[in-house]
Order: structure tokens, then sequence, then C-alpha cells
């Protein structure tokens, strides 16, 4: 697979992520949900630029937010009365993750490299990655 090649003298620099969770519904069956935990999506900076990932029921978005790199993404949607958590990119697993329906969370876990079977609700990743960083 092919990597983008960085600007001449750039130092390759670590990715970063976040987990913004929502409460919003725009599907009735989701407000089965707990509050405030019916749709998760992620957040990344690779030192150069954000990129948000937003696994909708419809499409996924991905987008390059015209924000500076040394914006506060994260703070913002946090402000916005979001629920933002920092979470671990693992990119040494080697094994494929195992199958599971494709929802927001399932998407995250995979963007993040999240191995974990029974984390299938946004509150149940929001706990996972609550007590792994803690």
């Amino acid at each position: 697979m092919s990597r983008l090649t960085l600007p001449a003298g750039e130092a390759a620099r670590p990715l970063r992520a976040w987990v913004v969770f929502r409460g919003d519904a725009e599907l009735a069956w989701l407000r089965l949900l707990r509050p405030g935990f019916r749709h998760c999506f992620v957040v990344l900076h690779d030192g150069w630029r954000w990129i948000t990932l937003d696994p909708l029921a419809p499409h996924t978005e991905v987008a390059v937010p015209p924000v500076p790199a040394e914006a506060d993404l994260p703070g913002w949607f946090a402000g916005q009365g979001m629920t933002v958590v920092p979470a671990p990119v693992r990119r040494d697993r080697r094994r494929p993750a195992p199958w599971a329906p494709f929802t927001c969370v399932e998407a995250v876990k995979r963007v993040l490299g999240i191995h974990a079977r029974r984390v299938l609700t946004p509150w149940q990743l929001y706990r996972h990655l609550t007590r792994s960083s803690a």
C-alpha cells in the first residue's frame, strides 16, 4: 500500500485521534440507545491537518475541515455539547478485526485498530476508551 510522501525536511508525526459522541438520532431506533451516546465519529490529526470520518446511515462522510493545524477541533466539538474522548491508534495488529455489522461504532473501531468484539454501542465504546485510558 502506498503512503503519502512528506514535504521535504518534515519528519513523520504521530497520528492522534479523538472519538466524538453525539446524542441526536437521525433514525428512530437509535433513540433506544443511551442519551448522549447514540452516534459516534472519529477526528484525526496527523500533525498537518484535521480529518473527520463520520459513518452516517446513508453514507460515510470523510472531510478535511478548513481549520489551521493548531486549532482545537476536539475542543470545538466539546463546546457544541458533544462528548469527546482521546483515543489511541493501534497499527500493530496483524490479524483481521472480528466480523461485525457495519455501524458507526464498528467504523470507528476499525480506524482506531480496536478489536473488542463485545463493544457494539457508542456507550460501550465510550466505556472501553475511558477504561483503557484510566
